[in-house]
């Protein structure tokens, strides 16, 4: 009787254990299959710039990840972008991203409609249950780069071609500022906008502009357009890019540049969706995680240039420091923030509509 039971016992377990293997496996099977993901771009994926940086992170996942991603490029940032993502639902795609701010009214509006699709919002504010929005602390590379400004100018009028007068670029503007300010408080960063991401046209006649009405011999910007690094060539103006690394491009003028790696974010992200844990929620990371970093100094860079920005590189890593510390004054004489406090994520991303001491906007 009691060899019986131990035999019945036996083979319970023996089910149990099949019936386990059975459902583990039909599990992995399911996470195994090619998950769909569409990417929407506000320029083309071969612009050296914005759009492209996120192309190569993702093809990098792609490989890595064994997924499937349909590229949308050029997408105009209205209505006809809600087309452009139904689309790509309807191809299959259970992952969105989309590439720029203007996108959000529209992203927010398809993830409503469909909340068993996951949404990525690059550069957005606004989340939601089905949509994350994520950036890196770009700021942070920027102060380093003006640091870099600062002390390769001789004229001390340096120029900043930006796209528009929006919280995400004044603080790019700003922590350059600082940057430049920390190595020279005599320097002054000129900004013009052009109003456009990527019109090439509008950022060559800002670029144009501001080394006409001043002596500059440093310039940088905040567009997708590369036309202010080729008026820099041109003219043997001093140049820091921005997005990707285009030193080979600009060999003669180019010094650095603040740049994007968005591979080990991508991957993580789209992890998390392939096995259901994705959580709504705004992704801000900096230079630790390694989303954000500086571009290798060419040969143009001042040799004692690099110890400066290295040892301000390693207080920020290390959380020591951020660049938003005070006592941090306007461009009118405001004292904007105390000494010893900061500013918090919520007024960097949405309330930056002041510039810090040495900026001068363009009339």
């Amino acid at each position: 009787m009691r060899m019986k039971k131990i035999g019945i016992v036996s083979a319970l377990i023996f089910v149990v254990i099949i019936v386990g293997i059975f459902l583990i496996s039909r599990k992995e099977k399911g996470n195994d299959e090619k998950l769909k993901v569409g990417f929407v771009s506000i320029g083309h994926l071969n612009d050296n710039s914005w759009s492209e940086s996120h192309c190569e992170g993702m093809e990098t996942c792609k490989k890595e990840s064994d997924i499937e991603v349909i590229y949308k490029e050029a997408v105009p940032c209205n209505a006809d972008s809600v087309n452009v993502m139904e689309e790509l639902i309807d191809q299959g795609c259970k992952v969105i991203f989309c590439n720029s701010y203007e996108y959000g009214p529209w992203e927010l509006e398809v993830a409503a409609i469909h909340p068993d699709i996951f949404f990525f919002h690059a550069t957005g504010t606004e989340t939601a249950d089905n949509l994350s929005t994520y950036f890196g602390r770009i700021y942070q590379v920027r102060y380093l780069s003006g640091i870099v400004a600062g002390l390769q100018t001789t004229t001390n009028e340096i120029g900043y071609v930006a796209a528009f007068n929006i919280s995400e670029v004044n603080r790019g503007i700003n922590a350059f500022t600082m940057g430049v300010r920390l190595v020279n408080p005599d320097a002054t960063v000129h900004v013009e906008w052009c109003g456009s991401w990527t019109d090439d046209n509008m950022a060559a006649a800002a670029t144009n502009k501001l080394i006409e009405s001043h002596n500059i011999d440093v310039l940088t910007m905040h567009t997708d357009s590369l036309a202010p690094l080729e008026v820099a060539e041109k003219n043997k103006i001093w140049s820091i890019g921005y997005n990707t690394d285009n030193s080979s491009l600009f060999p003669d003028t180019y010094l650095t540049a603040p740049v994007w790696e968005w591979e080990y974010f991508y991957k993580q992200r789209i992890e998390e969706c392939k096995y259901n844990q994705f959580t709504g929620k705004h992704y801000w990371e900096g230079m630790e995680t390694g989303v954000v970093s500086l571009a290798p100094f060419t040969d143009n860079v001042k040799p004692e240039i690099s110890a400066i920005v290295e040892n301000e590189k390693k207080r920020i890593e290390t959380g020591t420091y951020d660049v938003f510390y005070g006592p941090i004054r306007d461009n009118k004489g405001n004292l904007r923030i105390k000494d010893g406090e900061s500013m918090t994520d919520d007024e960097m991303l949405n309330a930056f509509d002041w510039f810090v001491e040495g900026v001068k906007i363009c009339e």
